[in-house]
């Protein structure tokens, strides 16, 4: 089993900049991809980013430039740095991964989420204008 918390969530000003942190423990050796999805009030959880075992990244058109996916391997932390931040990336941040492989497919699609075995339980990033 593994285990995924978040952390580094809160409020900043639209245009403003937070890096989240999620610390994987457990049979972390399991780990392929990792990725960061969101879920706003009223809307379904999206995918935001994923990290592949090989280093390769995707990203939501809508965030594409804006935020950026890394992860240290000693630490067992995947990130997400956040700039220009605005008031519609509010939201609950979710880390997620799985054994196998980033599927081939956009990180906002539903297969993407689906593909995903581990979940954290959130932290909330609330951006105002």
């Amino acid at each position: 089993q593994v285990q995924l918390v978040e952390s580094g969530g809160g409020s900043v000003q639209a245009g403003g900049s937070l890096t989240l942190s999620c610390q994987a423990s457990g049979d972390t050796y399991r780990l392929g991809c990792m990725a960061w999805f969101r879920e706003a009030p009223g809307l379904e959880r999206e995918g935001v980013a994923g990290i592949d075992s090989d280093g390769s990244t995707s990203y939501a058109d809508s965030v594409k430039g804006r935020f950026t996916i890394s992860q240290d391997n000693a630490k067992n932390t995947l990130y997400l740095q956040m700039n220009s931040l605005k008031p519609e990336d509010t939201a609950m941040y979710y880390c997620a991964a799985t054994s196998r492989r980033c599927p081939n497919v956009r990180v906002e699609s539903l297969t993407y989420y689906y593909a995903m075995d581990y979940w954290g339980k959130g932290t909330l990033v609330t951006i105002s204008s």
